[in-house]
């Protein structure tokens, strides 16, 4: 076994890519491609930071009302903002710039706040389907989750991210450039060369994807099949009960999409990662590694926009019963009179409905 170039020992002969090369920052696409990717980046991160501004400053205006949950909402929109703003705009200067212009440390950096913002947010989307799982599916502890225990959950989330991408900043895994150079992410190429960096890799794989996707499988699979077993029986509750059944179906609406849109995005970059690291060695071609990690850049902008459709559903549902009011009123106005010179009487009936 001998020591690589920049610490990491190898076996099997394996040499990861950025050591192969002079210039492991120098870019393997056409600046071309490279052009096209910087616009497609520069367009996701601005409606990412506009959208998630927006949820942050429209949660800040309300805090004072805010429930739990919705404590974890505000909290996915700080991740994926700090993504938008400590990511993309490294990425599209180097695009433009046709290889990474920051160095080994900017590398690092780079790959670090990736991977903590990436990882919260999968954590923070684990933690939401938790707590909709216990609300739907266990009644008895609906009512437990305050602030209190909402703080706690994001002082956990925090710390957890901040725990898994700070091991390869400190020895344990490394962050290096990818193999088409204007990027950086987690090094998954040391588990082919090293058994450090294969426990590492596996270690990573488990706690921050494997594990937190199994929990939000399983806690929406069984909120789905509670939900399809419950669905007569709130047909016969009253008013108010299926008002806060459908506020927690519209809850749950929200944060399964969100789950969805994550895991849809990432998906293919975790495949390819995956087949980098146990797969046979550099089979990759640069021009496919490069799709998976322009769609997991998009992941950030999909939470403000399936706000935005659920609150314009909403708002639409709300305008409709508006219409409805007048037109109630409108019809049921009526003018009647005692007699000729009697003044007239205004009655008017008003039909309400509930949201």
């Amino acid at each position: 076994m001998e020591l690589t170039d920049n610490g990491t020992s190898s076996h099997n002969n394996y040499i990861p890519h950025y050591l192969l090369k002079d210039d492991p920052f120098a870019s393997r696409l056409s600046r071309g491609a490279d052009v096209a990717a910087a616009v497609y980046v520069i367009i996701i991160g601005i409606l990412s930071a506009v959208g998630n501004g927006y949820v942050i400053v429209m949660s800040w205006k309300r805090k004072t009302k805010l429930k739990p949950p919705e404590f974890m909402t505000v909290n996915l929109a700080v991740f994926d903002l700090g993504i938008s703003v400590t990511g993309k705009p490294f990425f599209t200067v180097s695009c433009f710039a046709h290889r990474w212009m920051f160095g080994w440390a900017g590398c690092r950096w780079y790959g670090w706040a990736g991977f903590f913002f990436g990882c919260g947010s999968l954590i923070t989307m684990t933690a939401v389907s938790l707590e909709r799982y216990f609300k739907i599916c266990h009644l008895r502890y609906g009512s437990w989750f305050t602030r209190h225990h909402a703080f706690a959950c994001l002082g956990f989330i925090w710390f957890y991210a901040g725990f898994w991408a700070t091991m390869p900043l400190v020895g344990w895994g490394n962050y290096a450039p990818e193999p088409f150079g204007t990027s950086c992410t987690l090094d998954w190429w040391l588990a082919q060369a090293s058994v450090a960096g294969q426990s590492f890799v596996l270690c990573l794989l488990f706690f921050c994807l494997i594990f937190p996707t199994a929990i939000i499988v399983f806690s929406y699979a069984q909120i789905i099949k509670k939900v399809k077993a419950s669905a007569q029986e709130v047909a016969h509750f009253d008013t108010r009960n299926q008002n806060s059944h459908a506020l927690e179906m519209k809850l749950t609406k929200v944060a399964m999409l969100i789950c969805a849109g994550f895991l849809i995005a990432w998906i293919p970059y975790a495949v390819v990662s995956v087949w980098s690291a146990f797969g046979q060695p550099d089979s990759v071609p640069i021009p496919v590694s490069v799709v998976p990690t322009l769609l997991a850049k998009s992941a950030a902008m999909y939470n403000p926009v399936i706000y935005q459709v659920i609150d314009c559903k909403s708002a639409c549902a709300k305008i409709r019963a508006m219409k409805k009011r007048r037109m109630y009123k409108s019809r049921f106005y009526s003018i009647t009179a005692a007699g000729k010179g009697a003044p007239a009487i205004e009655t008017q009936i008003e039909i309400k409905e509930t949201d």
